[in-house]
C-alpha cells in the first residue's frame, strides 16, 4: 500500500490532506495548552481556598485547632494544598512533554511538507515540458509529411505534362526529394522525442512521483504516530500523579478517622473547667416564728430595735465579688489569681513549661559557646577565647533569672495544686458565696415585709423596695446582705496585698475576725471593722474558730 502507486494522480488532494493533518495537530496543541491553563487555574484556586481557611498565627482561631475535628480539618487543608501541587505538576509536564515538543515538531513538519511538494511540482513541471517537446516534434513531423506529399504530387503532375520543360520537371523532382528528406528527418526526430518522453514519463510515474509521494506518506504517518503518542502522554501525565493524589486522599481519610468526639469533649472540660463545685442546697428559713409572738408595742419595738436594719435588694454592697471571676480589663495579675483554680493551674503549668523551654535554649547556647571557647583556647588562631566571656556571663545571668521565675511560678502552682482535687475526682465546692447570696436574697425579700399589729404582712410599695432579680454574671455586684456574724478570730501569718476586688489587705501579725471559713477554695472571709471585710488566702492566716461566738456581732 503506497501513495506513489495508488494515488499517483492525486497530487492536489494529497496536498490538501497533509495541510489538514497539520491543522489537526495544531488544534490538539491548542487543546492541551488550554488544559494546562485550566490545571493551573484550578491549582491556584485550591491553594487560595486552603490559605483562606488556614488559622491565623498567634490568634484565638489557632488555639481552636487543638481539637481532633479541627486538626482533621487543618490536615485536610494541608493535603488540599499538596493536591493543588499535583495539578501544577500536570500542567508543567503537559507543557514540556506535549505542548513544547509538538510545537517544535509542527514547525519541522511544515518545512518537510514544503520540501516534498516542491519536489513534486518540479517533477510535474519537467514531465509537462517533455510533453510539450513531444507535441512540437509531432506537429513538425506531420507538417513535413504533408509538404512532402504535396511536393511529390506536383512533381508527378509536371512530369506528366508534355508542355513542361525538362528543367521545370527536374526542379520539381529535386523539390520533392528535398521534402521527402525533411519528412524523414522530422520522423526521426519525432521518434527520438517520443522515446525520450516515454522514458521520462515512465520514470515520472513509476520512480519520481512514487518516491516523493512515499516521503509524503511517511511524513503523514509520522504525524499520526506522533499525535497518538502525545495522547498517550496526555493520559500518562495524569496517571503519574494519581498515586500521590491517592496518598493525599488517604491522608484526608486518615485525618477524618482520627476525629475523636470523646477526646474533644474532654478538651472542652480542660479548657473551661473552673475547679469549683456547684452551690449546695439553700437552707429553709422559717418566717412563721414572728407570727406566734404576742403582738405588743414593746415586742415590735424590741424586735426592730435589737436587729439591724435590713438593706433592700435595690441597694449595692461593696467587696462581695468573687476575686477569681473578676474580669480585669487589660493585663491580669502575674500569678493568674483572677482565674478559677483549674484554669489558673493550667496557666501556671503552661508558664512553667515555657520558662523551662527558655532555660533549655539558653543552656544550649551556653554549651555551644563553651565548646567554641575551648576550641579558641586550643587553637588561638581561630579566635579570641575572651571574646565569648561576656556572652557566657550574660547567658548565666539569664538562666539564673529564668530559674528564679520558674521557682516563683512553681510555688504558685504548688499552692494551687495543694488545694485542688485530683483530676479524676469530683471538683470541690466553689465556695459558700453563691449559697450565701441566695440565702441573703431570700432573707432580704422576706424581711422587706413588716408585720402589722394584727399579725398580717404588708408589702412596701415604694420603688426603692422593689425586688430586683440578682444578676447571674459574676462581674455584676451582688445585692446587700445582712452582715455575717463572726465565727472566730485569726492571726495574719504573712502580709497580703489585696489587689483584686473582693479581697482585703492584711499586715503580718494583725488580728482579725473570721466571718466565713474556707469552703475548700483556699480563701477565708474576714472582717477588720464594720466597713472593711473581704477574702484572704487561707494559708496566710491562722484561724481560731469559736462556736460560741457565732452569733456575736463584735467588730475590731
Amino acid at each position: 500500500m503506497s501513495w506513489g502507486t495508488e494515488l499517483w494522480d492525486q497530487f492536489d488532494n494529497l496536498e490538501k490532506h497533509t495541510q489538514w493533518g497539520i491543522d489537526v495537530l495544531e488544534k490538539y496543541i491548542k487543546f492541551v495548552k488550554e488544559r494546562t491553563e485550566i490545571e493551573l487555574g484550578y491549582a491556584k484556586q485550591l491553594r487560595n481556598l486552603s490559605k483562606k481557611y488556614q488559622p491565623k498565627k498567634n490568634s484565638k482561631e489557632e488555639e481552636e485547632y487543638r481539637y481532633t475535628s479541627t486538626k482533621a480539618f487543618l490536615a485536610t487543608l494541608n493535603e488540599m494544598n499538596d493536591y493543588a501541587g499535583q495539578h501544577e505538576v500536570i500542567s508543567e509536564n503537559m507543557t514540556s512533554l506535549i505542548t513544547g515538543e509538538l510545537t517544535r515538531y509542527v514547525q519541522e513538519l511544515k518545512q518537510e511538507r514544503k520540501s516534498h511538494f516542491h519536489d513534486g511540482r518540479k517533477a510535474q513541471q519537467h514531465i509537462e515540458t517533455c510533453w510539450k517537446q513531444l507535441e512540437a516534434s509531432k506537429r513538425r513531423f506531420e507538417r513535413d509529411c504533408k509538404e512532402a506529399d504535396r511536393a511529390q504530387q506536383y512533381f508527378e503532375k509536371m512530369d506528366a505534362d508534355i508542355n513542361v520543360t525538362k528543367a521545370d520537371v527536374e526542379k520539381a523532382r529535386q523539390q520533392a526529394q528535398l521534402r521527402h528528406q525533411m519528412a524523414e528527418d522530422s520522423k526521426a526526430e519525432y521518434s527520438s522525442t517520443l522515446q525520450k518522453f516515454n522514458s521520462e514519463q515512465h520514470d515520472h510515474y513509476y520512480t519520481h512521483i512514487p518516491n516523493i509521494f512515499q516521503k509524503i506518506q511517511d511524513m503523514e504517518e509520522r504525524r499520526i504516530v506522533r499525535i497518538g503518542e502525545s495522547m498517550k502522554t496526555f493520559a500518562e501525565v495524569d496517571r503519574q500523579v494519581i498515586p500521590i493524589i491517592g496518598k493525599c486522599l488517604d491522608e484526608i481519610t486518615k485525618a477524618a478517622e482520627s476525629v475523636d468526639h470523646k477526646s474533644d469533649s474532654q478538651m472542652v472540660i480542660e479548657a473551661f473547667k473552673s475547679g469549683f463545685e456547684p452551690p449546695g442546697d439553700i437552707d429553709f428559713e422559717d418566717f412563721t416564728q414572728p407570727m406566734k409572738r404576742t403582738i405588743s408595742e414593746s415586742s415590735l419595738s424590741n424586735s426592730r430595735g435589737d436587729g439591724k436594719s435590713e438593706p433592700k435588694f435595690g441597694s449595692k454592697s461593696k467587696g462581695k465579688l468573687w476575686p477569681f471571676i473578676k474580669k480585669n480589663k487589660g493585663a491580669g495579675p502575674e500569678d493568674f489569681s483572677n482565674l478559677p483554680p483549674e484554669q489558673r493551674r493550667k496557666k501556671l503549668q503552661q508558664k512553667v513549661d515555657e520558662l523551662n523551654k527558655d532555660i533549655q535554649k539558653e543552656m544550649d547556647q551556653r554549651d555551644a559557646l563553651t565548646k567554641m571557647k575551648d576550641v579558641y583556647i586550643k587553637n588561638p588562631q581561630m579566635g579570641d577565647a575572651a571574646s565569648v566571656d561576656h556572652r557566657l556571663a550574660e547567658l548565666g545571668q539569664n538562666i539564673e533569672k529564668l530559674r528564679l521565675e520558674v521557682q516563683k511560678f512553681e510555688g504558685w502552682l504548688a499552692e494551687v495544686e495543694g488545694r485542688l482535687p485530683p483530676r479524676n475526682e469530683q471538683a470541690r465546692r466553689q465556695s459558700g458565696l453563691y449559697e450565701a447570696q441566695n440565702t441573703s436574697a431570700v432573707n432580704s425579700c422576706a424581711q422587706d415585709r413588716e408585720s402589722s399589729p394584727d399579725g398580717s404582712y404588708t408589702e412596701e410599695q415604694s420603688q426603692e423596695t422593689e425586688m430586683k432579680v440578682p444578676a447571674t454574671d459574676f462581674d455584676d455586684e451582688f445585692d446587700d446582705e445582712e452582715p455575717l456574724p463572726t465565727i472566730g478570730t485569726c492571726k495574719a501569718l504573712y502580709t497580703f496585698e489585696g489587689q483584686n476586688e473582693g479581697t482585703i489587705s492584711v499586715a503580718e501579725g494583725e488580728m482579725l475576725y473570721v466571718i466565713e471559713e474556707d469552703k475548700g477554695d483556699g480563701w477565708t472571709r474576714i472582717r477588720r471593722n464594720e466597713d472593711e471585710e473581704g477574702y484572704v488566702p487561707t494559708s496566710y492566716v491562722e484561724v481560731y474558730l469559736d462556736k460560741n461566738a457565732k452569733g456575736a456581732m463584735t467588730y475590731i
